[in-house]
Parts: structure tokens; C-alpha cells; sequence
């Protein structure tokens, strides 16, 4: 999987389209998740839906053009054109690359997941800060357009280089399911589909966050469901159980329940303050 996905950014020198801000409430079906990342268009085109100062725009990306969006910020693709394309997310110990070749007829075809760690000596996270402080600036493409690039090229060392850390397939898998988890949180992810997704038994995922994580897998859902649910009431004017659909809770008064039983507060106190 890390070599096919170190394959197809090789030879990838992109041209930024647009550093989007987080402005306005994100529409039903937005994907949203606190890490900084860079979408990559390898092959087709791909319409995507951001957030910017005047509203929503939709952006016509084609091969060769990236965008990048800072943590917290919304996006929603539309789906509608054959592409090829990376999501590569950006965390404070780890990166996470997500390839989808999607097909207009066919659907999705495939889809990989690898997450790397991150090594202190990369600048990353300086290259992250200035992208982050050009957020919707037109005057600022230029220099983004370098910083973003500057990206790829850790990226690209940390594919094909040998890592100065040395990580478990164990933990590989498990920073892998983590970001996985993250990404998709609103879904309806059981040990089940995740198991299923990675290719391994639904015992073993519980192994994985139990060793690895120190947390059972369900109470690491619920803490990235809560973590989103925190951000979003503090956020947005979304009604309580507006919230708890977003966040991947199907019954409101569970999530109330248990949003009390892990913070003290309602989430209505939560909101206020109080």
C-alpha cells in the first residue's frame, strides 16, 4: 500500500488553487475533521465545494492542481467526474495519505489508507503555520503555491525514505484506524466495517486499541464523536440534535447522555458556558 501510494506522488509537482478559511456553516454531507490537509487531483477532474469569505464556491480542479484546508475547515466533493485523487492529512505526530480513484459510472474503485509518523526533524509544521496564516488571501497564491509544494516534498521522503523511527506493523495499523476513524466519524463505523476495511478480524481491532491505544475502540469513537460534537456547539447555531446526527449519534437523548457523563455539562450548559 505505501509503495503504491509513494508511486503515484513521485512525480507529482502540483499547482495550488486555493487556501480555504473556516467562515461559514458547513453544509449536510461536508467533511470536516481537525487536521490540516492538502487534496491532490492525479488524474480527471474533481469538483470540490469549500468554504470561503463570501460563501460557499465550488472549485473545477483538474490533474496537476491542489487545494489546500486548514483544520476544522469544510469541504464537500461533488462526485460527479472521474478522478484520482490524494487527501494527504497532516497531524501533529502523523501523516495520513488518502488515495481514491473514483469512476463516474463505476462508483468508487478503490481505496487505500496509510499513515505515517512524523518525524521531528521535518519542518512540517512551520510549512503548516504559514499555509494556515494565508487562509483566502489571493495575494498570497504565490507563496502558498511554494509552501504547498514544500509538503509534497516531505511527503515524498517520507514514502520512499527509510523512517528514522521505528513503528510496528501493529502501530502502523492502529495510527491507520485511527485516522480512519477520524475521518469518518458521522458514519455508522462499528469494529465490524472497520474490521472489514483494513482486512482483519474485529478482535483484532480491539486488540490494536487496547495495546496500542490503551482505550477500548468504541470509547475512542465516542471520544472523536464528542471532540467534534465540542467544536461544532461552540461553532455553529446547529439545534442539539442537528449535532448528534453530524457527530454519528443516530439517538439524541443517548448522545445528551453521554455527552453529560464524559464533560458534566449539557450540551446546552456546554454551549452557554455555564
Amino acid at each position: 500500500m505505501q509503495h503504491n501510494i509513494a508511486t503515484s506522488l513521485s512525480n507529482f509537482h502540483g499547482t495550488l488553487t486555493k487556501v480555504c478559511c473556516s467562515e461559514n456553516t458547513p453544509p449536510e454531507g461536508a467533511y470536516q475533521v481537525n487536521f490540516n490537509r492538502l487534496e491532490v487531483i492525479l488524474e480527471g477532474k474533481y469538483d470540490l465545494i469549500v468554504d470561503s469569505r463570501n460563501g460557499e464556491k465550488t472549485l473545477a480542479l483538474q490533474q496537476g492542481e491542489m487545494v489546500y484546508i486548514p483544520s476544522n475547515a469544510w469541504s464537500k466533493p461533488t462526485w460527479e467526474n472521474s478522478c484520482k485523487m490524494m487527501s494527504i492529512l497532516f497531524g501533529k505526530h502523523q501523516v495520513g495519505f488518502s488515495f481514491v480513484h473514483f469512476d463516474e459510472d463505476e462508483g468508487y474503485v478503490d481505496v487505500q489508507k496509510h499513515a505515517m509518523p512524523l518525524p521531528t526533524s521535518m519542518a512540517v509544521e512551520h510549512v503548516l503555520d504559514a499555509l494556515n496564516s494565508m487562509t483566502d488571501e489571493s495575494r498570497s497564491v504565490v507563496m502558498a503555491d511554494h509552501l504547498a509544494n514544500a509538503l509534497l516534498v516531505y511527503c515524498n521522503e517520507l514514502l520512499q525514505g527509510p523512517q528514522q523511527e521505528k513503528v510496528s506493523r501493529g502501530e502502523k495499523l492502529y495510527r491507520s484506524m485511527c485516522i480512519y476513524v477520524q475521518e469518518n466519524f458521522h458514519k455508522d463505523i462499528t469494529r465490524v466495517s472497520v474490521a472489514s476495511r483494513f482486512g482483519v478480524s474485529s478482535a483484532h481491532v480491539s486488540r490494536l486499541f487496547n495495546q496500542e491505544g490503551s482505550v477500548k475502540y468504541a470509547d475512542y469513537v465516542t471520544y472523536v464523536r464528542l471532540d467534534r460534537a465540542k467544536f461544532m456547539l461552540k461553532k455553529y447555531n446547529f439545534k442539539v440534535d442537528e449535532i448528534a446526527h453530524r457527530c454519528g449519534f443516530k439517538d439524541t437523548n443517548y448522545f445528551c447522555r453521554v455527552f453529560k457523563q464524559k464533560t458534566g455539562k449539557t450540551p446546552s450548559e456546554y454551549r452557554l458556558g455555564a
